[in-house]
């Protein structure tokens, strides 16, 4: 018999719809049952990728004996935490300032107002690595709450008064300037690994805003060793087991420090900002492998990760059928030697095995090995090796596909749109184009309301009930914003603007400039989150600097330039002391240190090839956080082109920056050098 989870939108909480736990959603009946019943709240949140989840599901969740006690003793709610970040958040908050540590599967006790008492991630359902197991948890929390309440009233009340004095100490309102930007990229050098790429040891994440600041204070400093790092680490990267070599796109991170062995869930945010990173580094350097790697993810993620209704899905699960029935993690992307032979024959399958770096011991588990393109002499037969691709991708195809997460969330869209329209643009793909204006349309049609408000999720063509959260604004907008300087069409920029005037009205504190993420009409929980650290996407506060700093260059609006000023404030406290958390805001304060650049290109129409050209030309500049206008003469479209006549009858470009601007010029060189470094 389904539990109340049947009726959800998310897949996650589908997953648990036929558990035999009695599963409430977050939501106020949940809370109200627990004080009417005098019971005490099991929180349990996840996502529906996360490996260990699914472990703990399985061991206990579908366990009748676990469910009878939990159902008896405990109101149990369950949560996606790509549903509701604000929830996530909140709590995860909580756990690791109890534990020194979080994760998920979170598992989190609390009183029927919400007030967490109990913590942990993964249980186990029997003690193992000093370990208590899942039930001697339940009836600890149990016992403490039937006979000592008070304790664990006082406990609560204690943990939710010191989380609100964990205030941000924000520093100043005042943005970064060339120093701080000096010591961030000091800092970098410290913690750079300069064997393998990246930033410090194992786990190692893709730090794609971090490549963003870097390749940005190249340009604005001509600092060879930022670049350095920049194309060395995305070359590991594309080299490495984290980047699937087959059928393109990154996995979430690599295990070890070498890139080898990924977790092999996908990601759209990690895809969608990889992507538009190496964009940006053959955009600054021209390398062939950047390329190839960002329409490769480009594609991958138009492929894999495209929904019928044109937005893109959240992820593609790390586990998978290993062909006996049983699910096991990495089983679609990893080879033994003996299966490239049954797909490729003997002779094939040495030259695959040698050029993927396929090992008789393995790099994974039982012999198996993850792809890999392991640096080597020798020249390989292109024509060969792209055979072998086909052939080996085919097979694959035929196993069992990893199960894929099918909401869309609109902020990871909105990195999809950027991502999309930039590579479509700069590699003349007008297909990729076209897919991140169909996702645009998606979530104008059916994630805005009629004030513009912006609804997080949606599924199968439904909106989900929960509200946008900051990142969701800032990063829609910067989608539309891209959209804005790859089509000429003012509608997206209208959009942005709507947006970022929410951004304004409801997320900013008016006192300190310091930025919330969650709206200050929003659903209140025990503390109202607000975290500025990039993690592994930008956080909302940083995104939304970003965006209103772009707005402002597109349309020279004060106050949303005023504002992204304030923001940036954080990454002036945070920039020189934690550069790799905050790479997405070291990113922007460089764009504002450069002006950011406001390039207006004019032509008697869109489609006039020499009009084309200068377009192109003003997407190719490496100025940070430039910004891009195109129409034909006389159109009121975008507020750039205003008053910008052509010149001698030819098209042209205008650049200005700090209030200031360069002559206009018909010639393409002087466009590009003056966009230049």
């Amino acid at each position: 018999m389904p539990n109340r989870l049947a009726q959800e939108t998310s897949p996650y909480l589908l997953q648990h719809a036929d558990n035999p736990v009695d599963w409430w959603p977050w939501s106020g009946e949940a809370f109200e049952e627990a004080r009417k019943s005098g019971k005490p709240v099991l929180l349990s949140v996840g996502y529906s990728s996360c490996h260990w989840c699914h472990v703990m599901a399985h061991e206990s969740f579908e366990d009748q004996e676990t469910a009878d006690y939990l159902n008896a003793h405990f109101v149990n709610i369950k949560v996606d935490r790509e549903e509701r970040p604000d929830v996530d958040a909140v709590y995860m908050e909580a756990v690791q300032a109890a534990t020194g540590q979080g994760g998920w599967p979170m598992t989190v006790f609390l009183t029927p107002d919400a007030e967490p008492f109990y913590f942990g991630t993964y249980f186990p359902p029997a003690p193992r690595h000093g370990m208590p197991s899942f039930r001697q948890v339940l009836e600890g929390v149990r016992s403490a709450w039937a006979d000592r309440r008070d304790e664990v009233a006082d406990v609560a009340g204690k943990i939710v008064r010191d989380l609100a004095g964990r205030e941000i100490s924000y520093g100043d309102s005042q943005a970064p300037g060339e120093e701080e930007l000096a010591q961030a990229l000091l800092g970098l050098t410290r913690e750079y690994d300069p064997q393998r790429g990246g930033f410090g040891g194992a786990p190692k994440f893709p730090p794609s805003m971090v490549v963003e600041f870097l390749l940005r204070h190249h340009a604005r400093t001509g600092a060879e060793g930022a670049l350095q790092m920049a194309t060395d680490t995305c070359e590991r990267m594309a080299r490495g087991g984290i980047y699937d070599q087959l059928g393109g796109g990154f996995a979430r991170y690599s295990v070890d420090r070498e890139w080898v062995v990924p977790h092999f869930e996908k990601m759209l945010y990690d895809n969608a900002l990889l992507c538009r990173v190496y964009a940006h580094l053959w955009r600054a350097t021209g390398s062939e492998l950047a390329r190839r790697v960002a329409l490769e993810t480009a594609d991958f993620m138009v492929r894999e990760l495209r929904t019928a209704e044109g937005g893109f899905a959240s992820a593609l699960d790390a586990d998978s059928d290993d062909g006996s029935g049983k699910h096991v993690e990495g089983a679609y992307y990893v080879w033994t030697p003996a299966q490239l032979t049954e797909v490729l024959g003997e002779a094939d399958a040495e030259l695959a095995a040698q050029y993927f770096g396929v090992t008789d011991e393995g790099t994974f588990e039982e012999g198996a090995s993850v792809l890999q393109l392991p640096q080597q002499e020798g020249v390989f037969d292109a024509e060969k090796v792209a055979s072998v691709k086909r052939r080996l991708l085919d097979a694959r195809d035929a196993r069992p596909a990893p199960g894929r997460d099918d909401k869309v969330v609109a902020a990871w869209n909105g990195l999809a749109i950027a991502a999309l329209a930039e590579t479509g643009a700069f590699f003349d793909r007008p297909d990729l184009v076209e897919a991140a204006v169909a996702a645009a349309d998606l979530l104008v049609r059916l994630h805005l309301d009629e004030q513009a408000r912006l609804a997080r999720t949606s599924k199968d063509g439904h909106v989900g009930a929960n509200a946008g959260v900051l990142e969701d604004y800032a990063d829609v907008a910067e989608g539309f914003l891209a959209l804005t300087a790859v089509t000429g069409e003012g509608v997206w920029l209208e959009f942005a603007g709507f947006l970022l005037d929410h951004v304004l009205a409801r997320f900013v504190d008016p006192e300190s400039g310091a930025l919330y993420d969650t709206a200050s009409d929003a659903e209140q929980l025990i503390r109202r989150p607000q975290d500025p650290t990039d993690n592994a996407a930008p956080s909302g506060w940083t995104a939304a600097a970003g965006a209103l700093l772009s707005y402002a260059a597109q349309t020279g609006a004060e106050p949303h330039r005023t504002a992204a000023e304030r923001a940036l404030g954080v990454v002036k406290a945070l920039g020189p002391r934690v550069p790799r958390f905050i790479g997405w805001g070291l990113a922007v304060a460089e764009a504002l240190l450069d002006g950011p650049r406001e390039v207006a290109v004019v032509g008697p129409a869109l489609d006039d090839p020499a009009t084309k050209l200068l377009h192109r030309t003003a997407l190719l500049g490496t100025a940070p956080g430039a910004v891009v206008a195109v129409g034909a003469v006389g159109s009121d479209e975008l507020p750039l082109l205003a008053d910008r006549p052509l010149v001698g009858g030819e098209p042209a470009a205008y650049v200005c920056r700090n209030f200031t601007c360069d002559a206009p010029t018909t010639e393409v060189e002087r466009l590009r050098s003056s966009l230049n470094g």
